[in-house]
């Protein structure tokens, strides 16, 4: 059993993964992460854009359950299997339609700029997994199957920041 937030302006005690925006690093799903710092940082980047008041909530995943019953993608560094995967998708490749649960780094502010270097073309697959390479992954879960987040990821509550 894993301890998981999500950051967002508002309780969310039932998640709808088909809910959230398309084209993202994982596909379209419910985004989660075992890091309270990262979910109070998207949390609090959230709530500045909405004028609103940044909300954590929280969840207990049955993480081995899930992977076990779905179709699973892990990501364990900034690699060229995790380039491709996240340039596919922001692309509008769907990619992550493939699967159930997808976990690994985020392409955010830290790394961004080179993901889109590639994209541009500006620079290779080589010398983009170069730079990658300095950076130490956060870590995001990606839940995009419903039936599976029903069963498996458990409300605990939500705190305001």
């Amino acid at each position: 059993m894993l301890t998981v937030y999500h950051g967002a302006t508002e309780v969310i005690s039932s998640p709808i993964c088909a809910f959230g925006r398309q084209r993202l690093d994982f596909g379209q799903g419910f985004y989660i992460t075992d890091i309270k710092e990262q979910a109070i940082r998207w949390a609090k980047a959230m709530a500045g854009k909405r004028n609103s008041l940044p909300v954590i909530n929280i969840y207990t995943l049955d993480r081995e359950k899930y992977m076990l019953d779905g179709r699973c993608k892990v990501f364990s560094s900034y690699d060229a299997d995790w380039l491709e995967f996240i340039v596919a998708n922001r692309r509008g490749e769907n990619l992550a339609s493939e699967f159930d649960y997808i976990e690994g780094g985020i392409a955010n502010d830290r790394v961004i700029d080179t993901v889109n270097l590639y994209i541009q073309g500006l620079v290779d697959s080589a010398t983009a997994l170069q730079q990658l390479a300095f950076y130490k992954p956060n870590n995001q879960i990606c839940l995009l199957n419903q039936s599976l987040t029903d069963k498996y990821l458990q409300y605990n509550g939500s705190e305001r920041i």
